[in-house]
């Protein structure tokens, strides 16, 4: 029986991508783990494994092709003895799932409680069928109710038939949260013996009867002499990320000014000790360790909102804000306050230099605990950042300046930066935010408190 081969969701975030470029061509011959082709997600271009041995019968989607939602069949698998001259192209996809629903690891609203150790994500996301051993494609799972198989028989597992068999319950009126709709065995152990379908079978009737909301218009395009890009998946991310965050986070904004004279000179000793190791600490290395210390020293700070709980983190994962040609990206330092500067500075330049490249991995890009942006190397004196959500804060870091300061009770002359943080008001109180943003000041002004 063939195999179909389907967009798979590469990213929490990951609802359509491009198929880049084909590694093999029909006729090939796969096995498990093979790499086929390369995908373009919204934040990085990736390769896809195969998961199952065969001939490729037939390639449906061609390399280049934009806007190929997650789910959607891409190519046609022969399994061991079947005639791939004989396998077609399926007549119409499936309705794919949201890629949050398929990337597991990922917290989300709708699962909060995927923080920490089990928010992995994998480099490749294939998702796991509840009762069978082998992968099941991605893109697959989706819930609903209970679809019928051939013969209008009602999809599900051995286990999940032999468990709804001895307490007496109707599969077909459960709602199927496996691959395709299909029951499983937690399915069935949450009924009552004679449930009936859920009243929210009813809701496409519902949704049909309500208003469509009218899609923006696009705005009209002057008639001056112009060049039209088409939006990467990476810039459509942003996007939508960044206006999600806007319109449903709620910031609150704290600056202070701080003096770098004592962080400078520390920063020029450390270069100097480091440089037979080929080492050279930035400004920014120090800061990023500076706030996973401060985060760590304040942890009503190191905090992620969701509809129900508040998830506090033991553990500053600082996202560093990257430029690249096809917009921004965050790679993160795990554990900045346990880290050395050494380390810190090492891995930084690994990873920007990886982002510029979309050589980055999921795991490497996705999750964090707050993130740090510094714009000082363009001479920005201050600015707000957008929250990255879910994180619960964003420290905006702005150029190091002479300015006039009151040195020990006396007016001088003293090179000083303002940071700005940005909070979710709706996680972190004014005066939480305070304390982080003074224990991030005190740690820079007497800098070897974050190397203790």
């Amino acid at each position: 029986m063939s195999i179909e081969i389907k967009m798979p969701a590469l990213s929490p975030t990951m609802e359509e991508g491009t198929l880049a470029k084909w590694l093999v061509k029909e006729g090939d011959t796969v096995k498990s783990g093979d790499i086929m082709a390369e995908i373009e997600t919204d934040k990085a271009t990736m390769e896809f494994e195969a998961v199952d041995e065969g001939v490729i019968a037939k390639i449906v989607v061609a390399e280049g092709t934009d806007n190929v939602k997650v789910g959607a069949v891409i190519a046609i698998l022969a399994e061991e003895g079947e005639d791939a001259a004989s396998v077609s192209a399926p007549a119409k996809s499936e309705t794919p799932e949201p890629a949050d629903a398929q990337f597991k690891g990922a917290p989300s609203p709708e699962d909060p409680n995927k923080t920490g150790s089990e928010a992995k994500p994998a480099d490749r996301t294939i998702t796991q069928a509840e009762d069978h051993g082998r992968p099941a494609d991605a893109g697959t799972a989706q819930t609903g109710s209970a679809s019928s198989g051939e013969g209008g028989r009602t999809r599900a597992s051995p286990l999940a038939r032999r468990i709804a068999a001895e307490k007496g319950i109707d599969l077909a009126a459960l709602s199927g949260s496996g691959p395709n709709g299909r029951v499983v065995k937690a399915d069935v152990e949450g009924a009552k013996p004679g449930a009936a379908a859920p009243a929210s079978a009813a809701a496409p009737a519902a949704e049909a009867a309500a208003p469509a909301a009218a899609a923006p218009k696009p705005a009209a395009v002057p008639d001056i002499p112009h060049e039209a890009t088409k939006l990467s998946n990476m810039r459509k991310t942003i996007a939508r990320r960044l206006t999600e965050s806007k319109q449903t986070v709620p910031h609150i904004y704290l600056t202070v000014d701080i003096r770098l004279d004592a962080l400078l000179k520390l920063r020029g000793e450390l270069n100097a000790s480091l440089g037979s190791r080929g080492v050279k600490l930035s400004v920014n290395d120090m800061l990023v360790k500076a706030l996973g210390v401060a985060l760590i020293a304040v942890p009503k700070c190191n905090v992620m909102f969701t509809p129900d709980q508040l998830i506090s983190f033991s553990r500053a994962d600082i996202s560093v804000a990257v430029s690249t040609p096809s917009g921004l990206i965050t790679p993160i330092v795990k554990d900045a306050a346990g880290k050395t500067l050494s380390a810190i500075s090492t891995e930084v330049k690994d990873l920007a230099g990886r982002a510029r490249d979309n050589k980055l991995k999921p795991e490497e890009f996705q999750g964090g605990t707050a993130s740090i942006s510094n714009m000082g190397m363009f001479g920005i004196k201050q600015f707000e950042a957008v929250i990255n959500p879910p994180q619960g804060m964003i420290m905006a870091i702005g150029a190091g300046e002479q300015r006039p300061y009151v040195i020990d009770g006396a007016l001088g002359i003293a090179t000083v930066m303002s940071a700005t943080g940005s909070f979710d008001h709706r996680a972190i109180d004014g005066a939480d935010g305070a304390e982080l943003m003074k224990a991030f000041k005190d740690l820079i002004e007497t800098p070897l408190g974050m190397l203790a």
